[in-house]
C-alpha cells in the first residue's frame, strides 16, 4: 500500500512538472496600489510583493515547472469581473483573470531573470502585443479600395513586406536596428526590429515575430497615408555606426537627407533643443527603398 501511494505521488509530481503555470504580475506601484485596496489582496508593500513573486517563480522553476509571467492590469481586471459577474475582491476572481490573460500571447517565460528585469520585459511584451493587435485591426477595418476594389489592408501589408526587404538589403553587412513609428488615431504605434547581415551568409537573419510586427505597423502607416518615420542604425565592427532615416508621406516612403537625419537624431524631442551628436555615429541620407507608386486613396 505504501509503495502504491509513493508511486501515485511520483506520478502526480511528474504531471505537475508538465502542467505550465502563469503568474500575473503587478509591474508598477500604481497598479499594485489599485489592487491593494481589496481586503482579500494579501500584500501592502510593492517591493515586498515583488520579492515574494520572485521567490515563487524560483520555487516553481526548481520543481521543473515552466512558468509564464503576464502583466496584471487592474482596469482590465475590473472589466473582466464585471463581464463575468465576479466579485473583484476575491482570490478566486484574480485566479480566473490570470488564467484568462494566459491566452493573450503577451507573456514572458521565466528563465531566472531578476524581478526588475523581468518586469520590464513583461511591460515591453504587453505593449508590443497591443501595438500589433491595434495595427492588425486597423488594417482589417479598411476594406476594399473604392477605385480598384483591392483590399487596402492586404495590399499595404504586401507592400510593407517588400519595403522591409529593400531596407535590410540596402543596409549591407552589420547588425541593424530598425524603428518604425506611426501616429494613429488613438496612440503612437512604434515597433522595433533587429537584423543581422553578413557579406557571405546570404539574406539577413530576422526574428519572425519582430518582422511581423514591423511590417504590420509600417503597413498601417502606408494605408493611413499620414506622417510617420523609419530609422535604421547599423553597427559593424571597427567602423562608425551609420544612421539612415525615411519619412512617410501620403503613402510613400521618402529618404531623408543627411542633414535631416542629423537634425532629427540630434534634437531633443521634448524641448526641441539641439543636443551634441553621439560620438562614433555617422548620419547618412536614406537610400531609395520605395519603388512603387502609392495608390488606394482614402477619400
Amino acid at each position: 500500500m505504501a509503495s502504491y501511494a509513493k508511486h501515485t505521488g511520483n506520478l502526480r509530481r511528474s504531471l505537475r512538472r508538465e502542467a505550465p503555470s502563469t503568474v500575473g504580475l503587478l509591474a508598477d506601484p500604481e497598479d499594485f496600489a489599485a489592487m491593494a485596496r481589496y481586503e482579500s489582496f494579501p500584500f501592502e508593500d510593492h517591493p515586498a510583493y515583488l520579492r515574494q513573486v520572485e521567490g515563487l517563480l524560483r520555487s516553481l522553476a526548481a520543481q521543473g515547472i515552466h512558468t509564464t509571467v503576464a502583466l496584471f492590469d487592474p482596469e482590465d481586471y475590473e472589466d473582466f469581473c464585471r463581464d463575468q459577474r465576479l466579485a473583484p475582491d476575491s482570490a478566486d476572481a484574480r485566479t480566473r483573470f490570470t488564467a484568462e490573460i494566459a491566452g493573450t500571447g503577451a507573456g514572458v517565460p521565466f528563465t531566472g531573470q531578476p524581478i526588475g528585469e523581468l518586469a520590464t520585459l513583461v511591460v515591453d511584451e504587453t505593449v508590443r502585443q497591443a501595438t500589433w493587435e491595434y495595427a492588425t485591426l486597423l488594417l482589417a477595418g479598411l476594406g476594399p479600395c473604392a477605385h480598384c476594389g483591392e483590399d487596402i489592408g492586404q495590399a499595404s501589408f504586401d507592400r510593407a513586406t517588400r519595403l522591409l526587404k529593400h531596407l535590410v538589403d540596402g543596409a549591407g553587412p552589420g547588425r541593424h536596428h530598425l524603428v518604425c513609428s506611426i501616429p494613429a488615431d488613438e496612440e503612437q504605434l512604434t515597433t522595433v526590429l533587429h537584423a543581422d547581415a553578413t557579406a557571405d551568409t546570404g539574406p539577413a537573419r530576422l526574428d519572425s515575430r519582430e518582422a511581423l510586427d514591423f511590417v504590420t505597423v509600417l503597413a498601417a502607416g502606408l494605408a493611413l497615408r499620414g506622417p510617420g518615420g523609419v530609422v535604421l542604425r547599423s553597427t559593424t565592427p571597427e567602423l562608425p555606426d551609420r544612421v539612415h532615416a525615411w519619412r512617410l508621406d501620403h503613402g510613400a516612403v521618402r529618404p531623408l537627407t543627411a542633414g535631416e537625419v542629423f537634425n532629427a537624431y540630434c534634437t531633443d524631442a521634448e524641448t526641441g533643443e539641439l543636443v551634441p551628436p553621439e560620438p562614433g555615429v555617422e548620419h547618412r541620407a536614406g537610400y531609395p527603398v520605395d519603388h512603387e507608386v502609392p495608390h488606394h486613396p482614402r477619400d
